[in-house]
């Protein structure tokens, strides 16, 4: 419950975070006959994510046996893909995502079919972030049970409703970098599960070789099934006796995750002070 209602706050957020750019822009230019526009094309964009994340639940209850592993298994790696190329993306764009966006509304509200484009603007700016999180939580909600998945759902969706709202409300700036920082180090953390989880169902299946099926074996110690271990499992891919393959594709995704972030925070190389005649 606790990575659904985290990926879901922090998805909920950002959509909120974008309505409340658009409706303060369309609000100073004086165009508040258009809030309404931008409304239906949020409220239609939530409708088709959760048409999409429902679609993905009734096809992955819909597999039995080898089929559901193979599912299961390609969803949770295809989760862990879009959920670090979203956080690294957003890395390098939050900062002038703002601006960006104000562009946008300022052009659409003054050219011709503004309510066309503010339309479009809303309901694609909603759409990506719910269909991003009917994908992560389909992925979720394989380690957890649905009802706790739908629960840390709601929870996060609320508490990124009642945020974004406040923002809006008082104007209050958050601190967007620090605030990314935070939640992309512990979305990180959940996608390295998803890789271990999606390659242990893969293994299951054989497409990928387990070459030592158990390195080790903790459920002495942690049986993943017990509450701990269950909360353990889906936050950071506990597994009491993983394949070989699976720890070195848990510990291979930190590397390059980590790498790869190290390497964009390189500062750049400083310009050599001019010599004195």
């Amino acid at each position: 419950m606790v990575a659904a209602m985290l990926l879901s706050f922090r998805e909920g957020l950002e959509a909120a975070l974008i309505l409340g750019i658009v409706l303060g822009v369309v609000k100073r230019s004086g165009r508040s006959d258009q809030t309404q526009t931008v409304w239906l094309g949020a409220g239609l964009a939530a409708l088709v994510s959760m048409a999409a994340g429902i679609g993905l639940h009734r096809l992955g209850i819909a597999f039995e046996g080898t089929t559901e592993e193979i599912f299961e298994g390609i969803a949770m790696l295809l989760a862990a893909a879009v959920l670090t190329w979203m956080i690294f993306w957003m890395g390098r764009q939050g900062q002038a995502l703002g601006a960006e966006l104000e562009r946008n509304v300022r052009r659409a509200t003054t050219g011709s079919g503004g309510s066309r484009a503010l339309f479009s603007l809303a309901f694609i700016a909603v759409l990506r972030e719910g269909i991003e999180l009917a994908l992560f939580l389909t992925a979720a909600a394989f380690s957890a049970t649905p009802t706790a998945t739908l629960l840390g759902g709601l929870l996060g969706l609320s508490a990124a409703a009642a945020t974004g709202w406040l923002l809006y409300a008082t104007t209050t700036r958050l601190n967007l970098r620090v605030f990314f920082q935070v939640t992309s180090f512990l979305l990180i953390i959940f996608a390295a599960g998803l890789v271990a989880h999606g390659v242990h169902e893969l293994n299951e299946v054989g497409w990928i070789p387990s070459v030592i099926e158990h390195v080790w074996d903790t459920t002495p110690l942690l049986d993943e099934n017990s509450g701990g271990g269950v909360l353990l499992k889906t936050l950071l891919g506990y597994n009491a006796n993983p394949s070989l393959t699976e720890v070195i594709a848990y510990l291979g995704y930190w590397i390059v995750v980590l790498t790869a972030l190290w390497r964009g925070q390189e500062r750049p190389e400083r310009v050599p002070a001019r010599q004195k005649p």
